[in-house]
């Protein structure tokens, strides 16, 4: 059974910082270049930098699988919408359902009737497209963001309404 526990201590959240460590290199590694994983997992993914990005309306959520951590949710509540930052669940528990299972955990913590729900995902991670497609999201369009040292994300606004 999956569940949703909210990260809202440092050692919580140094655990997402982990799991990014373990995650990234094999979702990214086909895509972007080394460099700019290394880049973006230290500008977004230290452990002080997620720590001071949580709000009253920006959580990040452990996911769990019978007890044991296997991923993460980063979400915000903004004025027109639900914005997922950060989804990514380990390598090995992938295409297994439980992605959609912990998708529809979250989907109970936000009311998609109020409003709709987006992300961004990189234009070439075609695994992580077709299961976003797969749990109701369409893209609403194209963004190439410039986020320094010479790299951009390239990604594709998806929304859930």
């Amino acid at each position: 059974m999956i569940t949703l526990s909210q990260a809202d201590t440092r050692t919580a959240v140094e655990q997402v910082a982990s799991l990014a460590r373990q995650i990234w290199p094999g979702t990214y590694r086909n895509i972007i270049s080394q460099a700019q994983i290394e880049y973006m997992l230290h500008r977004f993914y230290a452990a002080e930098t997620l720590w001071q990005q949580l709000s009253d309306l920006r959580h990040i959520y452990l996911i769990r699988n019978d007890g044991q951590t296997i991923g993460y949710i980063d979400i915000e509540c903004r004025k027109n919408d639900h914005f997922i930052h950060k989804f990514y669940i380990l390598t090995e528990r992938q295409g297994k359902g439980t992605g959609s299972e912990a998708m529809n955990v979250l989907f109970k913590l936000v009311d998609l009737a109020a409003m709709p729900v987006r992300l961004q995902v990189n234009r070439e991670n075609y695994k992580a497209i077709n299961f976003y497609f797969k749990n109701g999201f369409i893209i609403e369009s194209v963004l190439d963001l410039d986020i320094g040292n010479g790299f951009y994300m390239n990604d594709f606004l998806m929304i859930k309404q």
